[in-house]
């Protein structure tokens, strides 16, 4: 999960360099950090959040798939 997250972020950023995923996990859920550049930060959460949301709507799918749980969490 995390090199998708990390491909849609590639696609999203200016700042290629600047994004960084990690994965850990809490209490049973995997929790994906997103840590990208700070003029990016935009672009990956999107208007009202629709980018974000329909990034964590994949996740969703996808570890419905895998019978996990994933949540996105986007640093600043």
């Amino acid at each position: 999960m995390i090199e998708l997250v990390k491909y849609i972020a590639d696609q999203l950023v200016e700042h290629k360099a600047d994004v960084h995923v990690e994965a850990f996990d809490e209490d049973g859920e995997i929790v994906i950090e997103l840590e990208v550049a700070e003029t990016d930060l935009g672009k990956v959460i999107g208007r009202q959040g629709k980018t974000a949301r329909a990034v964590r709507l994949l996740l969703g799918a996808a570890g419905a798939k895998q019978k996990k749980r994933y949540a996105l969490e986007i640093l600043e």
